[in-house]
């Protein structure tokens, strides 16, 4: 089943995690799960900040420092019923700052 640009758009506001991948010049694809905000056409992905971090700058941001482009992966699966399944690729462009809408959208969803 494909899902149409609606569909698609309606599910990316409904969830909330999904698979971000970047390019990492060496190794290829980079995927990690993460946690996003979607508002008005703009995701946004938030850096917690309860676990330990080996960098100040994620691999994420570095990889897309060289290389802007990301995929952002959400899905879903059911064993049970294969009828069920789908899956939402967004094509991101990545912007280092995000503006006040996108960090709103963020608070909203995601209380920490």
């Amino acid at each position: 089943m494909k899902l149409s640009f609606e569909q698609s758009i309606s599910l990316l506001d409904e969830f909330d995690h999904g698979t971000l991948c970047t390019a990492h010049p060496e190794r290829g694809v980079d995927a990690v799960p993460v946690l996003y905000g979607f508002q008005a056409g703009c995701i946004g992905i938030p850096i917690d900040t309860v676990k330990p971090k080996s960098s100040p700058q994620l691999q994420r941001e570095r990889n897309l420092e060289l290389d802007p482009r990301a995929t952002l992966l959400i899905e879903h699966w059911d064993r049970h019923d294969w009828s069920r399944l789908w899956w939402v690729r967004a094509e991101l462009r990545w912007v280092p700052s995000a503006d006040e809408t996108t960090i709103g959208a963020l608070g909203a969803r995601l209380e920490q």
